[in-house]
């Protein structure tokens, strides 16, 4: 299986990567991991990308490509994968077919886990966070036993800045600016496949394994 996931903030996506990633048995390929990785290892690529990052700018296209195509060529991504956060948009896809023509290989699906906006904001902006625990929490889909205190620890629960409603619309706006063409692009190739992202987690999933 070799797919990747598109979806807008708040669609779940890390969550279902994972889960997807260990029912068909391929890794789960994060860019933000990649490099998280890349920079800590001190690498060429890791030191180009660390230089952008710190000066608060984008990592090159053809950086980010280069991460890509070292964690494909690892063992475990031989029969497969599942790309999170890569590609971003059609000029980052079309670097990505020409890199798996190079090593002769081909996208199974791209699955769109698609939630309306308004969902997504009021599952963002209801998340609570305990800066202690990691734990996480919302105040109607998943309250903590004591509001405003995590179960684990009984630290203060917060909400992110990136949480807030304004915030949260403005991600909106940037991710349907950048990936409705990417959304095209994979419906043009035919490989396309939406699954409504509402429901349980457990919902999403079997919808996702049924689709493919």
């Amino acid at each position: 299986m070799r797919a990747l996931l598109l979806g807008p903030p708040g669609s779940g996506k890390g969550t279902q990567g994972d889960l997807l990633a260990a029912h068909f048995g391929v890794p789960r390929v994060s860019t933000g991991d990649m490099l998280r990785e890349a920079v800590a290892s001190g690498s060429e690529l890791g030191r180009r990308a660390r230089e952008r990052m710190d000066a608060g700018r984008l990592v090159p296209d053809e950086v980010v490509l280069g991460l890509v195509r070292e964690r494909l060529a690892r063992a475990d991504a031989a029969k497969g994968f599942l790309l999170d956060g890569y590609p971003r948009n059609a000029a980052q896809a079309e670097a990505l077919d020409g890199l798996l023509h190079e090593i002769g290989a081909e996208l199974d699906a791209a699955v769109l886990i698609d939630v309306p906006q308004e969902e997504v904001v009021s599952r963002l902006g209801g998340r609570r966070v305990s800066l202690t625990s990691g734990a996480t929490y919302h105040v109607v889909n998943n309250p903590p036993k004591v509001e405003g205190r995590c179960d684990v620890d009984g630290s203060e629960l917060i909400q992110r800045d990136d949480d807030r409603e304004e915030v949260v619309r403005e991600r909106l706006r940037v991710y349907q600016e950048q990936t409705e063409p990417l959304i095209d692009y994979y419906r043009q190739h035919g490989i396309l496949v939406e699954i409504d992202g509402r429901g349980t987690v457990r919902q999403v999933f079997d919808r996702v394994v049924e689709a493919l």
